[in-house]
């Protein structure tokens, strides 16, 4: 009796995995073997190997990589240092209320603000310097970037900070280590699933970016979620769009398997 029920309990999350995961996967995977008159065709896939689609995933990844790696640089001394305030929830709940706003108002916010007009610009004619354009380039695009990712990546280290057991680093001290040596041996370490999982919530993201490339990068930058729109939306090529989405739901399931976590002692249970 308690086997039947447990099986009609799964059935809702059965249902809806099929429908909005499963199916939408198979629908992708579906119109990358149809051509631009939809005719059944694996040229989709050899042309994804072509050296411009090639370039672009290695594009993708490098500003990837700069917008996780800048973003885990300084969240981890942020979530540091919030464990050790007296408040720790109150400026936690302040750092992650700008995450409710709106991605497109606050991407129209940075271009009033790097704007010739902004007032980033208006400090620098204080000084006697010409207004630059700011806008269109691969700074503002990895800036904005990690701004809109640090609370996603504060939130899962402050946990594993703050789930630190703090005996273990007496004892590390204690023993003689030094504070770096504490930190690389003891902290790390235990801390490296809220890291994993920062990297998972802002890489996999970072990956697929499109509205932030062209508003503030002006389709300077070219990402995957990019090069997906415009074959959705601007050629109509569903076929080209689907097999890049294809290769990019691949990527997220590999990076989501390098970045598995592994739970580890030293926790305050």
């Amino acid at each position: 009796m308690q086997t039947k029920t447990s099986k009609s309990a799964l059935f809702p999350y059965v249902l809806w995995i099929a429908l909005f995961v499963i199916a939408p996967i198979a629908l992708v995977v579906y119109y990358s073997l149809l051509d631009i008159h939809g005719n059944f065709t694996l040229d989709n896939y050899k042309a994804f190997f072509t050296s411009v689609y090639l370039k672009m995933t290695l594009s993708s990844f490098w500003y990837a990589f700069l917008i996780t790696f800048f973003t885990l640089l300084i969240s981890y001394p942020t979530a540091y240092f919030l464990t050790k305030t007296k408040h720790k929830q109150l400026w936690l709940l302040l750092i992650i209320i700008p995450s409710w706003i709106n991605l497109l108002l606050k991407t129209y916010a940075f271009i009033g603000i790097f704007g010739l007009y902004g007032p980033i610009n208006a400090f620098i004619e204080v000084f006697g310097f010409d207004p630059k354009q700011m806008l269109f380039t691969d700074i503002s695009f990895v800036f904005v970037s990690v701004y809109i990712f640090i609370p996603f990546m504060i939130l899962p280290i402050f946990n594993s900070l703050d789930r630190l057991n703090p005996t273990l680093v007496y004892a590390a001290r204690d023993l003689g280590a030094s504070p770096f040596t504490t930190f690389r041996r003891v902290v790390l370490p235990l801390t490296m699933d809220g890291v994993k999982s920062g990297i998972q919530v802002v890489f996999i993201p970072a990956l697929s970016l499109f509205m932030i490339t062209r508003l503030i990068a002006g389709n300077r930058v070219i990402t995957l979620g990019t090069a997906i729109e415009q074959q959705f939306l601007v050629t109509q090529n569903w076929g080209m769009g689907s097999t890049i989405a294809v290769f990019l739901i691949l990527f997220m399931v590999i990076i989501m398997l390098i970045t598995g976590q592994k739970d580890k002692g030293g926790r305050v249970r």
